[in-house]
């Protein structure tokens, strides 16, 4: 917008002329026309009267200047990876926060030596958990986060009794939990089944991603142990895994967890040794008192057997109501009285009418390996 000025004020200058002064007004220098309104004039509009000043209304913007102040982020090794508590923190909530997967409440505490739920505000908190950091300090961690590998191994040893049993349960073993937890009897059928396969036999973990894990994840079929003698009916006692073995020739029938003789009462190394006498107690439903460890009634702690196979004197396969997983008997190899009538069922002795010897049983009996004793 702009209007006409109706009298040029003095001292006021064009660019273009020289200074002058109005002495006139405007209906007399325009031949007495009243009032005028023209347009704006532009760059190209050199033909205006010098002695004429146009005034234009103009708007000015003040601008305004920000300035923001930053605190200064924590004095730690990795602010990224450092979180300060503030009132009202919990564990849980930094964790949901995170929205990382191996960020859990346990790795948190694992990652920052918290063996509670208690945080404070101000207490820092390493949440990048098993990057062998200490991201508060900068100081390299020796060890990995024990949650992490806590979480890894369960994984780990579901996967392992998952296929154990699938290996070992069509041949009569009971079926394992699986539950993630390696103890006594995971690492018994690890044993078993390592013997099977022909690796060092041994009762430890089994690692992840190792040769013997590959191997064992691989097979369909659970083979018989190596240097078996597999002629005829066989038993196969292992002294290391605790675990008994039973087939014909090649086909191998039953798969058994047992408890062989204590410390001072060892099941005692052979090869081949004939089985020569079997006892159905049919006096006592099957329950035989031994002569050397007399009890009143069943008492698996000191030895009373269940329908006895003698293959070596006075030990024997048998029955009884406990089959840990170490050696516990006096010398005998320990089945649960359902794994032996089992046995017994299929050496073809289940209708026997009183005790038999080696020529109704015919089978042969070998024990191997050693159990350490703590």
């Amino acid at each position: 917008m702009w209007v006409r000025s109706l009298t040029i004020g003095l001292g006021m200058c064009l660019v273009v002329g020289a200074c002058t002064q109005a002495t006139a007004t405007d209906s007399a220098r325009n031949d007495g026309a009243a009032s005028q309104t023209a347009a704006p004039p532009t760059t190209d509009d050199v033909s205006a009267s010098p002695s004429t000043t146009e005034a234009y209304e103009t708007t000015t913007t003040a601008s305004t200047t920000t300035t923001t102040t930053t605190e200064p982020g924590l004095d730690v090794y990795d602010p990224l990876c450092v979180v300060e508590v503030a009132p009202g923190d919990s564990i849980g909530a930094v964790v949901t926060e995170r929205a990382d997967e191996l960020v859990t409440v346990a790795s948190v505490q694992a990652e920052n030596g918290i063996s509670g739920d208690l945080i404070v505000p101000g207490q820092l908190l390493d949440v990048c958990v098993d990057n062998g950091l200490d991201d508060i300090t900068g100081e390299q961690r020796l060890e990995r986060n024990a949650a992490i590998v806590a979480a890894e191994n369960f994984a780990t040893v579901g996967t392992q009794q998952r296929q154990l049993n699938a290996l070992l349960t069509p041949y009569g073993y009971p079926e394992m939990p699986v539950d993630g937890a390696s103890g006594s009897v995971t690492q018994r059928a690890l044993c078993a089944t390592r013997l099977a396969m022909g690796f060092p036999v041994s009762r430890s973990d089994m690692a992840a991603g190792s040769d013997e894990e590959q191997f064992m994840l691989a097979m369909f079929l659970l083979p018989i142990p190596p240097n078996t003698a597999t002629d005829g009916r066989w038993v196969l006692i292992d002294l290391t895994c605790q675990v008994m073995f039973v087939g014909e020739g090649q086909n191998l029938v039953f798969v058994f967890p047992t408890s062989t003789g204590e410390a001072e009462h060892e099941t005692r190394l052979q090869e081949r040794s004939r089985a020569f006498r079997f006892d159905p107690a049919l006096d006592n439903g099957g329950w035989h008192n031994s002569s050397s460890y007399p009890v009143a009634e069943d008492n698996p702690l000191n030895g009373n057997m269940y329908k006895p196979i003698y293959f070596d004197n006075g030990q024997a396969i048998h029955g009884a109501n406990s089959v840990p997983t170490s050696p516990q008997s006096k010398g005998c190899a320990r089945l649960r009285p359902q794994h032996q009538d089992a046995l017994v069922a299929w050496l073809g002795l289940a209708g026997v009418g009183g005790p038999v010897g080696s020529g109704s049983i015919n089978a042969t009996v070998t024990v191997r390996g050693e159990y350490v004793f703590g």
